[in-house]
């Protein structure tokens, strides 16, 4: 594949350039759902009428159906959006970038889409959709999957489609409540995961951040020791990266504390732990949910993070080397082979 497309932009380099207009063209409905014609111009960057006139052409295949609230993928142009995938790939030069992380990283796969979410929300959705993927992908009949909170879980857990009901398998979330948005909460979103994928689910009805007496009474309750023994066996891990200080705040933790971590050096966050730019973990959380020795001992650790801000951070916690599998964005990706 990778040298009919050298020869195609050496001798055809118009048709390439038109096959990656219509692409993006089809990949922005795609994600938006259903777009107006001059959002969806403004947002590619196109002339009305040069968009107007792609438009058509790619009704007439059959590609797109037009309504009055704007025009949505056909189910010929969803089948055809993913058998373009690995073609888009090789075009963006994304499949170098992902195989130059993999090695970089020793990851078992990494998933780049196009863009920087840090700039577009529609970025973020797509690494949520491509997380979505993985997940259904790695799961096994009775799996349990434990997820984290967060917004780009959310969007993961709001793409996830299985071929068949998984009756066997259960969703928790893999550490307590950070006190936000319930609809980004580690429980709802093992909820969410459970109805879409016809699987069980758990609750952990615990504050995130706890005192060690505060832990130790807790862990004494049979049910909060049933859902917590879940937990720490589960199977699949699938998390967020955040910056340090930024998730040190959500966690709602001292200034003293978190001025210390400025000090040590964290840079990263993830499943609750704080990583230095080598890896290392240098502050741990007191915590009903996964511990470092889990993340170690789980079949296959899953990251979901993009935007260039994040590259630092994404290149922390994979230095610490317990994932198998990043998701990321184009601009992430860069960010975090430069840092690294």
């Amino acid at each position: 594949m990778r040298d009919i497309l050298h020869i195609q932009k050496k001798l055809v380099p118009d048709l390439v350039q038109v096959m990656e207009k219509r692409y993006k063209i089809l990949h922005r409905i795609f994600v938006a759902g259903t777009m107006g014609r001059r959002s969806l111009a403004a947002s590619l960057d196109l002339t009305e009428r040069t968009l107007r006139a792609e438009l058509d052409l790619l009704r007439e295949q059959g590609l797109l159906d037009a309504g009055t609230s704007g025009v949505t993928l056909s189910e010929a142009g969803r089948r055809l959006l993913e058998e373009l995938e690995p073609l888009v790939k090789e075009l963006f030069g994304l499949s170098e970038l992902e195989e130059a992380v993999r090695l970089k990283f020793g990851l078992r796969k990494v998933v780049i889409v196009a863009g920087d979410s840090d700039e577009s929300d529609d970025v973020k959705r797509e690494i949520g959709r491509a997380g979505s993927r993985v997940l259904a992908q790695s799961m096994e009949p009775g799996d349990i999957v434990a997820v984290m909170g967060g917004t780009t879980m959310a969007r993961m857990a709001a793409h996830l489609k299985v071929s068949a009901p998984m009756k066997d398998n259960w969703f928790v979330p893999a550490r307590g409540g950070l006190g936000e948005s319930v609809d980004y909460q580690a429980n709802t979103i093992a909820s969410e995961l459970a109805k879409r994928t016809g699987a069980r689910y758990r609750m952990l009805h615990v504050p995130d951040h706890l005192s060690e007496d505060a832990y130790q009474s807790i862990m004494q309750e049979p049910n909060v020791r049933e859902v917590v023994d879940m937990i720490r066996s589960a199977r699949i891990v699938v998390h967020g990266i955040g910056d340090a200080a930024t998730m040190a705040r959500r966690r709602k933790l001292s200034q003293e504390t978190i001025d210390e971590l400025i000090r040590d050096g964290a840079l990263a966050e993830a499943f609750g732990y704080y990583f230095d730019r080598e890896g290392r973990v240098v502050h741990r959380m007191v915590t009903a949910g996964l511990r470092l020795e889990d993340i170690e001992a789980a079949g296959t650790v899953i990251g979901l993070a993009g935007g260039r801000s994040k590259g630092e951070a994404i290149a922390s916690v994979m230095r610490f080397g317990h994932d198998d599998v990043l998701v990321t964005d184009e601009a992430a990706a860069e960010e975090a082979l430069r840092r690294a």
